[in-house]
């Protein structure tokens, strides 16, 4: 999944941009913190690191994520079983970047967030 990830945002993972670190930020779970993840994170040129683990304002953005994610998409999908409930989370994280408002983003979505931050011009 991790591959799957770096690749549908930066494309193969041989096309990695050499010139900046970027980091893959997790939790403490056992999934993220295991050295075959770790190992795997690395080999794809990502610098594993971890939440402090008493960090309110990291657990804060991550319950805000999951539950408005299980409010708005989770509830209006078809749960049937797990390949049904795979196919239809690219769609949904791709809403959620790119269209659904954020009030912490001044009602813009993240991706359009980013754009005006890299673009002040167009902020209109």
């Amino acid at each position: 999944m991790l591959v799957e990830a770096v690749e549908r945002r930066f494309g193969s993972v041989e096309a990695m941009p050499q010139e900046c670190e970027l980091e893959f930020l997790t939790d403490n779970g056992s999934a993220y913190i295991a050295h075959e993840t770790r190992g795997v994170a690395k080999s794809l040129g990502l610098k594993p690191i971890n939440t402090p683990v008493c960090s309110p304002q990291s657990n804060g953005m991550a319950e805000s994520f999951v539950n408005t994610f299980k409010r708005d998409y989770m509830s209006r999908m078809d749960l049937r079983d797990a390949p049904t409930v795979l196919a239809q989370l690219p769609g949904a994280f791709e809403h959620f970047n790119e269209i659904h408002p954020h009030s912490g983003l001044k009602m813009m979505s993240p991706r359009e967030f980013r754009r005006r931050q890299n673009h002040p011009a167009h902020q209109g």
